[in-house]
């Protein structure tokens, strides 16, 4: 927890509601999101109990397997499932897009829009990986074959829990996760993560402050679990007799009609608590980078739809050649994401300055047509002074970036007690004088900071065929056996 955090949180506390961490909203927000708010049976890894989804507010579908233990019934669940699903990824791919070809002259298209999946917390993403494995490699053929749909849905739902993965990306998102991302609260980060309670504090009902609307959900009966557990008492005192009522009944559809009632009483406080998340972020105005991180979303999703055909299933496990590249790749994008943030939000770029890797504050001298003629070629190579109170724990030479205009590119010559001086190396136009406006003037505030979005490049790694013999050597080709379709739901 950084010193900013650490503040807003104490400040939480001492004004009884949630503080700030930004000033405009980092997470893209689709105009019809698919909000799901998942249940599973309690003490059981991934017996689906319910889903509540819906694009609209008010228009709710509740799934229900009346019993969980049943296999049959959970797989006729997973298949009304894909059904809902499938159906929103395909309605939610917009106009297609053409680019411009790539660097092989091959044609390029990108969807103008990508499906979006809201879920309460993390469990509900890891209830949706776990369901996406457990149906991926169903067979539909033979004793045990299952709805066409299942094992489609459980690749997707495989390839949304990938992308949860991926800094930045907008696909598949906790809700309490991106309300921490920009509210403190007074509360632990364990309590956080309970939505009603993280809810009570950034947007407490009329009449309570924070603590006391925290307090109130933690009522299991005002404020039933988000899941994908359920409460105790609930399951105890409730869900199981009208199970075991259902069973006795031979599957009446009236008890099975009882069964769904009680289980959309706990499922609706939820759903009315996620719709109410979905306004507050909608009403803050949007990063400037977050379209660019949606476009990337978009060209993934436009790739996984256009091959889906021609793929296996996602493997267990990846081969070690694909595993380093992913690793590569989400540390690339982390690199990319915290410095996207700090350039879209000065209160998240403050983060940096306590911690010495950013510096703010007015110039103070400046030489905009310094020329360094050290070289065989004069090269434009202005100086500029920033006068600044943060604690600079940069190192002379550390290439630095302007804040406002990160292709401003300079470097750290000097840090003393007249601020820190500067050498601009780039962004000023190819002319040995600057263009105008491009060299910050005396009296103009700067920030500067050593964030890159770029800040190491792509890696190479070797073609599959050629693991080298220390991961294993060249794997065999991937074809999904038997072992991979076991029964994965208890």
């Amino acid at each position: 927890m950084s010193a900013l955090s650490s503040l807003a949180r104490l400040e939480a506390v001492r004004a009884g509601v949630a503080q700030p961490l930004a000033t405009v909203r980092h997470v893209h927000v689709s105009d019809a999101p698919l909000v799901l708010i998942p249940l599973k049976l309690a003490g059981e890894a991934a017996a689906p109990l319910a889903v509540m989804l819906g694009s609209a507010p008010d228009d709710p579908s509740l799934l229900v397997v009346p019993q969980p233990r049943n296999r049959d019934l959970r797989f006729a669940f997973a298949a009304e499932l894909a059904k809902l699903v499938l159906n929103h990824i395909e309605t939610s791919r917009g106009e297609v897009e053409e680019l411009p070809p790539g660097k092989e002259g091959d044609e390029r298209i990108r969807y103008g829009n990508a499906p979006q999946l809201l879920v309460p917390n993390r469990g509900g993403v890891s209830f949706l990986r776990l369901m996406g494995r457990s149906t991926r490699f169903r067979s539909t053929e033979g004793p045990y074959a299952v709805d066409p749909a299942v094992p489609v849905l459980g690749r997707w739902l495989t390839w949304f829990a990938d992308r949860h993965d991926h800094p930045g990306s907008s696909l598949l998102r906790a809700m309490t996760e991106v309300l921490r991302l920009h509210w403190a609260t007074g509360q632990s980060s364990v309590e956080d993560g309970n939505l009603a309670a993280l809810m009570g504090w950034i947007d407490p009902p009329d009449g309570l402050d924070g603590p006391a609307a925290a307090a109130r959900a933690e009522d299991p009966v005002a404020c039933p679990p988000a899941g994908p557990a359920t409460d105790p008492t609930f399951d105890n005192e409730v869900l199981a007799p009208a199970i075991t009522a259902y069973d006795r009944s031979g599957g009446d559809p009236r008890a099975g009609d009882r069964l769904r009632a009680l289980i959309g009483g706990q499922l609706t406080p939820t759903w009315e608590l996620m719709w109410r998340a979905v306004g507050l972020l909608r009403a803050m105005p949007e990063g400037a980078s977050v379209q660019r991180r949606w476009e990337r979303d978009r060209d993934a999703f436009t790739y996984y739809h256009q091959t889906f055909g021609e793929a296996y299933p996602q493997a267990r496990r990846d081969p070690p050649v694909r595993a380093a590249r992913r690793l590569h790749d989400l540390e690339r994008a982390q690199d990319a994401y915290e410095a996207q943030r700090a350039f879209d939000d000065p209160l998240v770029m403050a983060e940096h300055r306590l911690a010495g890797q950013a510096f703010g504050g007015p110039v103070t001298e400046c030489d905009p047509a310094r020329l360094d003629e050290t070289g065989k070629r004069p090269k434009l190579r202005p100086l500029l002074r920033v006068r600044t109170e943060d604690p600079v724990r940069l190192d002379i030479g550390t290439t630095v970036c302007n804040a406002a205009r990160p292709a401003l590119k300079g470097r750290i010559v000097e840090i003393g007690d007249g601020g820190v001086l500067l050498e601009l190396t780039g962004g000023m136009g190819r002319k040995l004088t600057p263009e105008p406006g491009a060299v910050p003037m005396v009296g103009d505030r700067v920030c500067f900071t050593s964030l890159s979005e770029g800040s190491f490049g792509a890696a190479k790694f070797p073609d599959r065929e050629d693991t080298p013999w220390t991961h294993g050597g060249p794997p065999e080709e991937y074809v999904p056996t038997d072992e991979d379709a076991e029964e994965d739901w208890s």
